[in-house]
């Protein structure tokens, strides 16, 4: 097999359909659209339109409650941990905090800080200095010969 003898399966790449383009292409003139009317123009939205009645979706009651206080985690399992210790990313010998997880590309970004969660396994001692861990993380992580340092987060709004 060569370079040039690779293909996508058949079928796999549907070409779009060409629209306007002349009465032999089946769908020339009004495009597939109908006649005349607001909805063969272009730029129409009429999504949630009742012809005036009040639509549904503003009948209907409020529902639910969106809490602007709410801290916003990062959320990270013991395996990644122990993944990016294997391959060299964490050094399990220093104190793992935000900045080194988001700086060895375990985390985008900070976020209200990181929650530990138990999932995968743990065998590397780590120093971690985490918002929040579960009670089993906790668990995990000091029978391996580590730590897990709570810290206080301050709620991002109340800055």
């Amino acid at each position: 097999m060569k370079l040039s003898d690779l293909r996508d399966n058949p079928g796999a790449v549907k070409s779009r359909r060409r629209l306007g383009r002349g009465i032999g292409s089946g769908r020339g003139k009004t495009a597939g659209r109908g006649v005349k009317g607001q909805k063969s123009r272009s730029g129409v939205a009429i999504k949630g339109f009742e012809g005036g009645q009040m639509p549904i979706h503003m009948r209907l009651p409020k529902r639910g409650f969106n809490n602007i206080f709410a801290k916003d985690f990062n959320i990270l399992s013991l395996g990644k941990l122990q993944q990016a210790v294997d391959a060299g990313k964490l050094d399990a010998g220093e104190t793992i905090t935000v900045e080194t997880l988001v700086a060895a590309g375990l985390l985008r970004r900070k976020k209200d800080g990181v929650r530990v969660l138990a999932d995968g396994e743990l065998t590397s001692a780590l120093k971690l200095q985490v918002a929040g861990a579960s009670k089993a993380a906790v668990d995990a992580v000091e029978k391996a010969g580590g730590s897990v340092e709570k810290l206080v987060v301050k709620a991002a709004a109340a800055e």
